[in-house]
């Protein structure tokens, strides 16, 4: 009798587990398909599914939510960095003048950088059919800029033999921005491609 009871208590957990895994999946795996579908496309898919997937049940399978979600995100990202040099420099915590002037030269690049995002940004909010293809080389030409300018901030702490902590944090940085800034190129891309049908998708 005892070994029955325990048997039919071993189905009952196993009944509520399977349950319990049933009703955490399916909702997210809708979520996971858009976001891992749009990320598709990009260099680096783990960072874009990662800093994307908050905007999966409302871009779904649209070319033009995604792109500007990606964009959004670039620009969110870029403010961070640019935060992070202004305050190395405010507080003088680079005690190297080649360094220093490193800094100074990639808040300009950065200020540049979040100029061109919004340029894009405010361009993907207000696409219209007649002037899509000019509109879509514009927000390409802007958002290969943004990463030129990026990559050109890196540049100036290269060939350094020796790097201090705060150098190092900001190598982090500007490259997890670039990273994000290539994945929304891709996207912007994808949605030049797509064409005038996903404007109103």
């Amino acid at each position: 009798m005892r070994l029955t009871n325990i048997f039919i208590a071993l189905l009952f957990l196993l009944s509520l587990a399977a349950n319990a895994r049933s009703w955490g999946s399916s909702p997210s795996t809708g979520r996971d398909t858009y976001v891992r579908d749009a990320c598709s496309v990009t260099r680096y898919q783990d960072l874009c599914i990662h800093s994307l997937a908050a905007f999966s049940q409302t871009a779904k399978r649209s070319p033009t939510k995604w792109a500007r979600a990606a964009v959004s995100v670039t620009i969110s990202e870029a403010k961070n960095v640019t935060q992070y040099l202004k305050k190395l420099k405010k507080y003088k915590l680079i005690r190297s003048s080649r360094n220093r002037i490193a800094i100074a030269d990639c808040i300009e690049c950065f200020e540049d950088t979040l100029d061109n995002l919004h340029r894009s940004l405010g361009v993907l909010r207000n696409l219209d059919a007649a002037n899509f293809d000019s509109q879509m080389g514009d927000v390409i030409t802007w958002t290969s800029a943004a990463l030129t300018d990026e990559d050109t901030c890196l540049d100036g702490f290269a060939d350094q033999i020796e790097y201090s902590k705060q150098i190092r944090v900001l190598q982090n940085k500007v490259s997890r921005a670039s990273y994000i800034t290539s994945n929304a190129l891709a996207l912007v891309n994808k949605l030049a491609s797509t064409g005038l049908d996903s404007i109103t998708n």
